[in-house]
């Protein structure tokens, strides 16, 4: 009976038992805290040489959604791998990438297609597991047995920002100041059609030395539900309260904005003395969607043409070719003239944009300056980069779910070339706002 016991407990110990003469695999992470748009360095020890392994990173947003990324590598002759050295060969992404697990990271197989991961709040740290596993499985496969793993947290709001909650006269939203007394250069940052608050951006400005006030324009708080029509008179009091408080150093601030809110830059630069810089990322040089009133002065809204709007067979809506077109002679009292402004523009594109023509819309607005004297200005101009481009390592979302429209909309882009217009575009967005604001 002992012998049947010893036998019956065999494969069992042979299970427990380690295989020789392998020492554990290691994964490092660093810095394992850090703000969210720098890279972090990855490397792997502990493998046999040529070894395969596929990478993981694991991430959920605020309502619990799972968002995950995958690569294929192999170890070199020592065992060892360095992602800002080694390439991936598979997987959601392939050459040599640092940063390839964070900006691919999409929602996974049991989650509702083409949702974005940004953070909703900014004051808690981005949680991202990254997982190394045995051999190579390809993207929604079940990955091999784990031999390493560790935890990244990355923070929007660097130790010691400060955000302040407005309610200030009509203008709401969120103000971030850095550490220290000041005073820093003021930026107004704001978003597109999807409405309500934004705020990672205006935090990891604050992150970088920038008074930023985060400023919603409609679907927040007791703002207007929808855009049907702005008044210039709203944006205008939220440049004043920012060139006005102590911590910001004058005589002027900066905005920067995004689809919608980069057009609403444009027109706060040509009619507001207080805003002498502008950045536009994928913006429109004349106003779209919602007539801007300022005064007795109104610029018409460009509309969209439904029946321009083709769908894909998989249901995604292409949206490029339905606003109407701002060349045409019909539509000249929208366009925003920029020629009037005294400030500097920095106007930021892909030009694989599928949500409009954002490389048309620059083009038109360089031509008007130029016709005008003007040379305050400056391209960056991407080419396979899509329509929203974002702080470095957000991740690509090529096509996202429209929160007016409530369908998929295809924003365009390739997910290697946007996150490097990312990266590119963020360290100029600051040089440019540094340099026009102090």
């Amino acid at each position: 009976a002992a012998m049947w016991r010893a036998l019956a407990a065999a494969p069992a110990r042979a299970l427990l038992r380690t295989p020789p003469a392998r020492r554990a695999a290691s994964l490092a992470v660093s810095p394992a805290t850090g703000p969210a748009d720098e890279r972090v360095e990855t490397r792997v020890a502990g493998l046999s040489p040529g070894q395969p392994v596929t990478l993981r990173a694991v991430a959920a947003d605020d309502r619990g959604c799972l968002f995950q990324s995958c690569a294929h590598y192999r170890a070199d002759s020592r065992g060892e791998l360095h992602l800002g050295t080694d390439a991936s060969h598979g997987g959601d992404y392939t050459g040599v990438e640092p940063m390839g697990l964070f900006w691919s990271l999409a929602p996974a197989a049991m989650e509702k297609p083409y949702q974005r991961l940004v953070p909703r709040s900014t004051g808690a740290p981005m949680k991202v597991e990254v997982l190394v596993h045995q051999g190579h499985s390809p993207p929604g496969a079940m990955p091999g047995p784990v031999v390493a793993k560790a935890e990244v947290q990355r923070l929007f709001t660097a130790p010691g920002v400060r955000r302040i909650r407005l309610k200030e006269g009509v203008v709401r939203g969120s103000l971030f100041l850095p550490p220290g007394d000041g005073p820093f250069p003021g930026v107004i940052d704001m978003y597109g059609d999807e409405g309500g608050l934004i705020e990672f951006r205006s935090s990891l400005l604050a992150t970088h030395g920038f008074a930023a006030l985060s400023l919603p324009y409609f679907d927040f708080e007791d703002l207007p539900r929808v855009m049907k029509e702005l008044r210039l008179e709203y944006f205008e009091e939220a440049a004043r309260f920012l060139q006005r408080h102590p911590k910001v150093k004058g005589p002027g601030v900066g905005v920067i904005g995004t689809g919608k809110g980069a057009e609403l830059a444009l027109s706060m630069i040509t009619f507001l003395p207080e805003v002498v810089a502008a950045v536009s990322i994928s913006g429109c040089s004349s106003n779209t969607v919602a007539d801007l009133h300022y005064g007795e002065m109104t610029l018409p809204g460009l509309r969209y043409d439904m029946k321009k709007v083709s769908v894909s067979d998989s249901g995604v809506f292409d949206i490029f070719e339905a606003l109407d077109d701002p060349t045409s002679p019909a539509n000249s009292p929208s366009v925003i003239p920029i020629e009037k402004a005294e400030g500097h523009f920095l106007l930021v594109v892909g030009e694989d944009d599928r949500m409009w023509k954002s490389s048309l819309y620059a083009e038109l607005a360089i031509r008007r300056l130029r016709q005008h004297g003007k040379e305050n200005f400056k391209l960056l101009s991407y080419p396979g980069a899509g329509h929203r481009i974002d702080p470095p390592s957000t991740p690509f979302c090529q096509v996202a779910m429209d929160r007016v429209l409530g369908v998929p909309v295809l924003g365009g882009g390739e997910s290697k070339a946007h996150a490097h217009a990312q990266e590119h575009s963020w360290g100029k967005i600051q040089e440019f706002l540094h340099l026009h604001l102090g």
